[in-house]
């Protein structure tokens, strides 16, 4: 595959839009869909340099490789919807989704003509080298890859099938949102039993990296909260699917869904105000137990 084809984007938010400027550095001509998009992200195609091609169907029609980057609970829809034009180009999913997703996608996609390829993207949108991996796995990684030679994005192959890139990048946010997770969650419980303050002391004594991590918890995850929530359902439709326990990947749902209400928020909340939200916010009805490897 040379650099020198054309890719479409679904969908250029802060993510999707920074891959397809990624893609344009290795030389690639990157185009975008308006149709149904709103304002926002029409600016932020135009500031990539994105080309507006209308509507999925034209730039299906047009796109050697189209790349999903997505909100985690609408990924198998935009695949279900490309298969649905009879794609027969490359298709990359680099969604945070579970493995088991990922091949219901590549399921969905190949049948109708395409090739598909699992992505999962660890970082923050790369607008500058060295933050952020692209890691690829099916049949076309390599070539899927050499997209983004020696840009903001390193792309990196795995000798894998489809699921592996998707594994990989839900054995990370384990850790990442996870743990960011159960820190806001560690502070409402601190302020709900009075002892947040004694407990932040303690902290700086014996664990001085904590309070400073809960502060960065809190701002790197506040505004973004509502993606999360679908990202950490297919985390435990991921533990699930492996024969381990799931129940801290629901609850740091939970914790996310609890703080959806901070999108669009202009600057983040601080900790303590996330604390006092997770705590006064009403429980959701738990959700549906796991059909299969999927999960509810």
């Amino acid at each position: 595959m040379t650099a020198d084809l054309t890719v479409g984007v679904l969908h250029p938010g802060e993510m999707g839009s920074a891959v397809g400027a990624a893609a344009r550095a290795g030389g690639a001509r990157v185009l975008w869909a308006s149709e149904g998009r709103g304002p926002r992200t029409g600016e932020r195609a135009a500031a990539a340099g994105l080309e507006d091609a209308g509507t999925l169907a034209a730039l299906a029609g047009r796109s050697d490789v189209i790349v999903s980057v997505c909100p985690p609970h609408a990924a198998a829809d935009v695949a279900r919807a490309v298969a649905a034009l009879r794609y027969a180009g490359v298709y990359v999913d680099a969604n945070a989704v579970a493995p088991a997703t990922a091949r219901e996608m590549a399921a969905a996609v190949e049948p109708a003509g395409a090739v598909f390829v699992d992505g999962g993207i660890v970082g923050p949108p790369p607008w500058r080298a060295g933050t952020t991996r692209l890691y690829l796995s099916g049949r076309e990684a390599a070539r899927v890859a050499a997209l983004f030679p020696g840009g903001p994005l390193e792309a990196i192959a795995l000798e894998a099938p489809p699921g592996a890139a998707s594994a990989l990048k839900m054995a990370y946010a384990a850790w990442t949102k996870g743990s960011a997770a159960l820190l806001m969650a560690v502070r409402g419980l601190a302020l709900a039993e009075g002892v947040d303050e004694p407990l932040r002391r303690e902290w700086e004594h014996s664990q001085p990296d904590l309070p400073a991590r809960s502060e960065r918890a809190v701002a790197g995850s506040a505004q973004k909260a509502w993606r999360f929530v679908g990202e950490m359902e297919e985390l435990a439709a991921t533990f699930t699917a492996a024969g381990l326990p799931d129940g801290f990947a629901r609850a740091a749902a939970e914790v996310y869904r609890r703080l959806a209400g901070y999108k669009d928020a202009p600057t983040p909340p601080s900790a303590t105000e996330v604390a006092e939200r997770l705590v006064k916010e009403p429980a959701l009805p738990a959700p549906s137990p796991p059909q299969g490897e999927r999960g509810g």
